[in-house]
């Protein structure tokens, strides 16, 4: 089956109770048991749920995973895959510039229960095994990364991993399972933001965790049931709907974001521009033999911070707001939004500096979106 077959027919496809396309809402939160002595597939919906159930078949399917799980939001998910395999005592390797969510969970929550890290360069492996000590047990990656999109070697990682016996795990958000699947390059757990690219609209909060093994998965789905924090049959359902389109929003998302990220090139007023589509990207090579696309982020920096304000004031067509993957195209203010939990300090060793834009691009004609962010940057 081709990748395109699988998102539609992969898993969760069809209702097997009615053979109906869209698989139903279960909003059941209990169901009647007919033999106690027998365990049954559903008892309770906490620990599992018929339409969740499919959307988690499907999220396995994508990925190529033994087992997936869905969760309430993406910071859930990342808890639970964390908290799945490590204790107090325990020590992670962490990408230097990882989510904002991230940062903030590692460092204000589980950092109180024993569980320490160490952040670091991911794409320098020789720096990133420098790192490893006596109880790391973990190495959590996200790539590209948030907002910089930095690139990482997941052949190099893997080999780390293997020398020293870590769990991996990667957030693979930006790229989507589109574009990229980390399981088939021998990473641990592939984790998702599912609001973003998976669901697509901005219509729904949800998170996922795919596993490379069947243990692994359990888990996460022990984790999954102790704390309750799956995702509801309603949000299965509407992330079961936004699926369906993921190979025809990520095609052109990422066509517009490539047209983008060259016009952004050749604005004056822009210093840098981050798309690791683009030739002169640092990672370029290696997401262009490890992935199958570039994803539909672009970052750059504009010449002052008076002109990036200019840009988020005036902005027609472009959405102002946190988050990012829906169908429309949305702008947001790293050092402000998903970044703020990030000491000022932190965020400019990293060069996430106060002139940072980061663009999410939507489907939208590219030709308004470029218009609309010249015509706004010249409006100081």
């Amino acid at each position: 089956m081709k990748y395109a077959t699988r998102i539609l027919h992969g898993a969760g496809d069809r209702d097997p109770f009615t053979g109906a396309l869209s698989m139903p809402i279960y909003p059941a939160s209990t169901y009647h048991q007919k033999d106690i002595s027998i365990t049954q597939e559903y008892d309770y919906s906490r620990s599992g749920n018929p339409t969740r159930r499919a959307l988690e078949e499907t999220l396995a399917s994508l990925e190529e995973g033994a087992a997936g799980y869905a969760f309430s939001s993406g910071v859930a998910a990342i808890t639970a895959a964390i908290t799945s395999v490590l204790s107090a005592g325990d020590h992670m390797v962490v990408t230097r510039d990882v989510y904002g969510g991230t940062y903030r969970l590692l460092t204000r929550y589980l950092d109180r229960l024993g569980i320490t890290h160490t952040f670091t360069d991911t794409t320098d492996p020789e720096a990133t095994e420098r790192v490893v000590q006596k109880n790391t047990k973990a190495l959590f990656l996200e790539s590209p990364s948030n907002p910089l999109l930095r690139i990482i070697d997941f052949e190099s990682m893997r080999n780390i991993a293997g020398r020293h016996g870590l769990i991996t795990m990667v957030d693979n958000t930006f790229l989507s399972p589109y574009f990229f699947q980390p399981l088939r390059f021998g990473m641990d757990m592939s984790i998702h933001s599912a609001t973003k690219f998976l669901g697509g609209h901005s219509d729904l909060i949800a998170g996922a965790v795919v596993t490379r093994t069947r243990e692994l998965g359990d888990a996460v789905r022990q984790v999954q049931n102790t704390t309750g924090n799956m995702l509801s049959p309603e949000n299965s359902w509407l992330l079961m709907r936004g699926i369906k389109t993921l190979r025809a929003r990520m095609e052109m998302q990422a066509a517009g974001a490539m047209e983008i990220a060259l016009r952004l090139k050749n604005l004056p007023w822009v210093s840098e521009v981050y798309y690791p589509g683009l030739t002169g990207h640092e990672g370029h090579e290696i997401i262009k033999s490890q992935a199958g696309g570039y994803g539909a982020v672009v970052s750059f920096n504009a010449d002052t911070v008076t002109r990036a304000m200019s840009i988020m004031k005036n902005v027609h067509y472009w959405t102002v707001a946190v988050s990012l993957g829906g169908v429309e195209s949305i702008l947001s203010y790293p050092v402000k939004m998903s970044h703020a939990a990030m000491p000022a300090a932190e965020r400019e060793k990293l060069g996430i500096k106060d002139t940072l834009i980061r663009l999410s691009i939507g489907l939208e004609d590219t030709g308004d979106l470029i218009e609309d962010l010249e015509k706004s940057a010249s409006r100081l």
